[in-house]
Formats: C-alpha cells, structure tokens, sequence
C-alpha cells in the first residue's frame, strides 16, 4: 500500500496529531452518550466554547489528596478525580506510557518533560473546581445550550463531556502546552487498543 493509498482514518491513527485540538474535542462529544446523531456543526460550536471557558479559568490549586498507583492501563485512565473525599489517583503505568508515546511521537517540544503528570493533576483539580463550585454553572452559560425555554427565561442545559474538553484546554494553558492533552489521549486510545497489544 502506498501513502496516496491510505485513508485519512489511517492517516490519523499513524499520525494523530495531524488532527486538530478542536476536532479532537468534537470527537471526544460525538461519542459521549446523548450525542448520538448530534449535529457535527453544534457540537464543533459547543467543543470551542467549552475550549474557550477552560482556556480562560483562573490557576486552581489542586487540593485533593493525590493517590499513585497501577492499573491505569486496563482501565484505560491516566488520572481520576473522585469526590468523596476529594481525592485524584494517578496512574503510574499509563502516565510512564504517555511520556514513552511523547518521545516516539517526537512531541516533546508540546510536552516537556514532567508536564504529562502536572497536566493530569491540573485536569482533575478543574474537575473538583468544577464540581464543588460556581464555575459548572458558569460554563453552562457559556455553551449556551437551553434545556428549557418558555417565552423569554432560558433554563441553562448541561452538555455531556464539556466538562471533559475544558478541563483540557485548562491543562493546555495553565502548563503552557504546545497542544492541548487531548492529542495524548487520542495516542494512548490508539496504543491501548491496537490489535496484538498485550496489556
């Protein structure tokens, strides 16, 4: 097979950066469940605002107890956030992979060394942000998505996986990242689930 003979699906799973950060988010919400059959065009404008409202979020210190530990791979998880109590585990094993996809991808210059990890713990801090604050409310405001409208009032919706791409994009910005993680987990997806890999 030569290169003219490949499918941009082909293309994409051997070189995954080829795909950009926004349609990195869109593909992350179209196979997030309730948007199944979703506009592509509503969910590439959700993905960006989503990107925009992480992009733009204040440092948020991660206050949680921060737990190492194995088994991320056959759970397919780099990190974990869990609220009671707030704790975000770490997963050794995939962030060792990560660091090893960085080095084969040659994508070290968007992610230098230790900056897989902070973006972990950066992500999870924004989800417990998100969680236990003002700001779910403020980044439903921003998708402006409506669950409810009746005449003028509009009841804010919740749009699956926004949550997901922002504390992304957070990650991207506030560990000053050539590109968002989103990329990484796309590369570790393709790694983990490969045919003859063995676990």
């Amino acid at each position: 097979m030569t290169a003219t003979e490949l499918t941009l699906q082909e293309r994409e799973l051997m070189d995954p950066a080829s795909v950009d950060d926004i349609e990195w988010a869109v593909r992350l919400l179209a196979a997030t469940p309730t948007h199944e059959g979703r506009d592509r065009g509503l969910l590439r404008q959700w993905a960006r605002k989503a990107d925009e409202f992480g992009s733009r979020l204040a440092p948020v210190p991660c206050t949680a107890l921060v737990i190492e530990r194995d088994s991320g791979l056959e759970r397919m998880l780099l990190a974990r956030y869990t609220s009671r109590p707030p704790t975000v585990e770490l997963y050794t094993d995939t962030l060792t992979l990560a660091e090893e996809l960085v080095d084969a991808h040659g994508w070290r210059a968007w992610y230098p060394p230790g900056s897989v990890r902070a973006a972990a713990l950066a992500h999870e801090a924004v989800h417990a942000h998100l969680h236990h604050g003002p700001a779910k409310a403020a980044l439903k405001q921003a998708l402006g998505h409506s669950a409810l409208r009746i005449g003028p009032l509009r009841v804010p919706g919740y749009v699956a996986g926004a949550e997901e791409v922002a504390a992304h994009a957070y990650a991207r910005t506030v560990c000053g990242l050539g590109r968002s993680p989103l990329l990484l987990t796309a590369a570790l997806h393709a790694a983990l689930t490969r045919p003859g890999r063995e676990n």
